[in-house]
């Protein structure tokens, strides 16, 4: 394979300039312009997620050969005066041979061993293999209806973005080349959290992990020997560092060029990769952590469920008993912090959720979080509880709304009848409803919280649940039409319903009580 397609040069990066203009830029350019660049435009949230991470290992990796430690009054300065461009432009050049895509020893973030291994030599797949968009083998239509059998081709700078985002996202399970199954990538079933800045540059001065370790002990793969066959069969590794893991080929893969002129791919060579071993007290920087039943977990994306529900998640909590917020808020908390300014500050969280190696779904999610939840325990604290309030409101109401829809069917004392009532209610408006109201006053919350005014942000939240609430009642209304028994179970759920939101309502001021008609 000759030497083609270098990403320093070539356009391969779609992003999004402060005037609105959307290109493609190589990773020369990305950096000179990086105060002007607005943020990547990519529209796959793994790849726009995985190209931010190879970003943020170039800006460490060019610090810590150059600088050797810094700390958070060096990101402050660079934050405020912009990234420096000859150190980051001197690390690239330096290692320019291994940023081309095609490439005998050293293709970017790909295994040339494929190319002979007996294994692979002879085995091509099409490049719908590696995205995750994508269906492919027996894996269900997600967004396109692709056939394996009908080849087509994609451009070169696209097929690398897409082998980024699958290294990062794709889930364990079955591989039956070079090993049966591999491990998942560094953030599968994750939704992985990024706080942004006002450009590129001061986003990713947000989000660099610190200096930590000596710098040959934590390297991205383009900096080590080539990867041998051997080392697929070996046994998972752990990450040494955020550089190991932003990088870690979690599958082999070599892309295969099209033509003479190397332009566009359709089919690669693929296979297990180097397999990551998880462990449990260096979690991913970008991946938060819940209390479930089980224990901690990955947060993750849920069926319709919104995000928001989980903030809780992504505030500091020192007992450690609800959550673990991702380590890179922390970063950007440091950071803002050192630098004195703002208020509030937008985190995006995207990626998607899979289950036993299936694609489920993938979403991406913008919020602008005051600056004091994560920073202050007290406001943090406070906007925990307000969540679990709306949480428990919902979860009564709910019950509520259960026993309402059983009473308009046949024999509803039966449990078989309350299990289907369930199974409506579920099916039904009312959940979307109720959070989609609360979500629409969250910044009005947030306004109060973040100008230290927390008696008017409790009293904001439990008007906005009292409107929730109300909101959900007339959509179970009208789900459970006007039939004379519908209209009786009603009238019998009515009190409890009222019952339910009257701690809601303002003391002082007297709200009329709901219609029983709707």
């Amino acid at each position: 394979m000759n030497k083609s397609f270098n990403l320093l040069d070539e356009p391969w990066i779609p992003v999004r300039y402060e005037d609105g203009r959307v290109a493609d830029v190589g990773l020369l350019q990305i950096f000179a312009d990086a105060g002007q660049i607005r943020d990547l435009a990519e529209t796959d949230p793994p790849g726009l997620v995985a190209l931010y991470r190879v970003l943020l290992v170039i800006v460490h990796r060019a610090f810590a050969l150059r600088f050797g430690q810094w700390n958070d009054r060096d990101r402050a300065r660079c934050y405020r005066e912009g990234l420096p461009v000859d150190v980051i432009h001197a690390y690239l050049e330096h290692w320019r041979e291994r940023f081309y895509v095609f490439h005998p020893e050293y293709p970017f973030m790909q295994v040339a061993a494929l190319e002979t291994a007996e294994e692979t030599a002879k085995k091509f797949k099409s490049w719908t293999q590696i995205s995750l968009a994508s269906s492919s083998g027996n894996a269900p239509v997600v967004f396109d209806h692709s056939m394996d059998a009908r080849l087509t081709s994609i451009p070169v700078g696209q097929a690398i973005r897409h082998v980024l985002g699958y290294l990062q996202f794709v889930p364990g399970g079955l591989v039956q080349c070079i090993r049966e199954s591999d491990n998942s990538g560094p953030l599968a079933n994750t939704a992985s959290v990024l706080p942004v800045g006002e450009n590129l540059s001061q986003t990713l001065c947000l989000c660099l992990h610190p200096s930590k370790l000596p710098s040959d002990q934590d390297l991205p793969v383009w900096e080590k020997t080539k990867t041998e066959m051997s080392a697929l069969r070996g046994e998972p590794t752990l990450a040494t560092g955020p550089n190991d893991r932003y990088t870690r080929l979690s599958r082999a893969v070599l892309l295969q060029p099209d033509g003479d002129n190397g332009t566009h791919v359709s089919q690669l060579r693929f296979g297990a990769g180097l397999a990551l071993a998880e462990d449990e007290h260096a979690p991913d920087t970008m991946a938060s952590y819940q209390q479930v039943k089980k224990g901690m977990v990955r947060l993750s994306f849920t069926d319709g469920r919104a995000v928001w529900r989980d903030l809780a998640t992504f505030l500091p909590d020192p007992s450690g008993t609800h959550a673990l917020p991702a380590p890179v808020l922390g970063y950007a908390r440091m950071l803002l912090s050192q630098l004195g300014v703002g208020t509030f500050i937008p985190v995006l969280v995207l990626g998607l959720a899979s289950k036993k190696a299936k694609i489920l779904r993938w979403r991406a999610e913008r919020f602008v979080l005051p600056q004091v939840l994560l920073s202050q325990q007290d406001a943090a604290d406070e906007v925990r509880s307000y969540l679990q309030d709306a949480e428990a409101l919902f979860t009564e109401l709910g019950k509520i709304a259960t026993t309402m829809l059983a009473r308009g069917m046949p024999d509803p004392g039966h449990k078989d009848t309350r299990n289907r009532a369930q199974a409506i209610f579920n099916a039904g408006p009312v959940a979307t409803v109720y959070f989609s109201i609360l979500e629409s006053h969250l910044p009005r919350m947030f306004e109060a919280i973040a100008g230290g005014r927390f008696e008017l942000a409790d009293s904001l939240w439990r008007e906005s649940c009292l409107l929730a609430a109300q909101g959900a009642w007339t959509a179970l209304c009208r789900q459970a039409g006007d039939s004379a028994k519908a209209l009786r179970a009603r009238a019998l759920s009515e009190g409890s319903y009222l019952g339910l939101i009257k701690p809601l309502r303002p003391v002082s001021t007297s709200l009329p009580e709901e219609s029983s008609h709707v």
